[in-house]
């Protein structure tokens, strides 16, 4: 039964810190992207938002999955290393986003959040899942 309330303690952290992961993420693209990014999605119904949104977060998940399935034995560790990895998935996103926006005509956060569907929103979730990955695979 310990074992249990231990690991039901243990998951609720890793939980918040998911969750807090997560915030962070939403955070970031809606800083990114013009305009309020709950407007956007849920009031205008902007599927370009949304994908974009969606695989930031996605892509968070992935991150912070990882982490907690390779954790270290300690706990504390385990903790810290989990938010460590999340931030730095989010670090790369927003790196990846930035140097995207570089390589791209016009303002890439305002066509992402068009009301057309453009193909821009893709290749910008890719790079989202794509830095997910690579931070996701190096996790020890």
């Amino acid at each position: 039964m310990n074992e249990i309330v231990h690991g039901l303690g243990a998951a609720t952290v890793y939980g918040l810190v998911g969750l807090v992961l997560l915030l962070l993420g939403y955070l970031l693209i809606d800083v990114l992207t013009p305009g309020k990014l709950g407007r956007l999605i849920w009031a205008e119904g902007n599927r370009n938002a949304a994908l974009l949104l969606s695989s930031a977060l996605l892509g968070v998940g992935g991150i912070v999955y990882t982490a907690i399935r390779t954790t270290y034995d300690d706990f504390g560790k385990g903790l810290v290393s989990t938010a460590a990895f999340g931030v730095l998935g989010l670090l790369l996103m927003a790196l990846a986003f930035w140097l995207l926006d570089l390589l791209t005509p016009g303002r890439l956060g305002a066509i992402l959040v068009a009301n057309e569907p453009h193909p821009a929103v893709w290749v910008s979730a890719s790079c989202n899942l794509a830095a997910a990955a690579i931070v996701a695979a190096s996790i020890a």
